[in-house]
C-alpha cells in the first residue's frame, strides 16, 4: 500500500483564489437569523456580510477555518 503524503502551504491574502461565488450556496449562521453567511468553494471557506452580501467576502483556508472556529468555541473573540 502507497503512503500518501500531504503538504499544507500557508496561503497569504495574495495567494488566495479568486473564486467565483456566484453559484455558492450560502449558508447563515443561528438558522438563518444570523449576519454571517459562509459558504463553502473550490476547497475554501467563504464568509460574508448577509447583510451586505454585495460586499467583499472573507476567504479562509480550511486550516484558517479551523483555527477560527476552535477559538471563537473557546471564547476568544467573545466582547463581554
Amino acid at each position: 500500500m502507497a503512503e500518501t503524503i500531504t503538504t499544507h502551504h500557508q496561503l497569504t491574502d495574495g495567494d488566495k483564489p479568486d473564486l467565483d461565488l456566484s453559484g455558492a450556496d450560502w449558508r447563515s449562521g443561528s438558522q438563518g437569523a444570523g449576519d454571517v453567511q459562509i459558504a463553502f468553494v473550490e476547497g475554501f471557506i467563504a464568509m460574508r456580510n448577509a447583510g451586505r452580501p454585495e460586499g467583499p467576502p472573507l476567504i479562509f483556508t480550511p486550516a484558517e477555518w479551523r483555527a477560527f472556529v476552535l477559538n471563537a468555541r473557546e471564547g476568544e473573540f467573545d466582547l463581554t
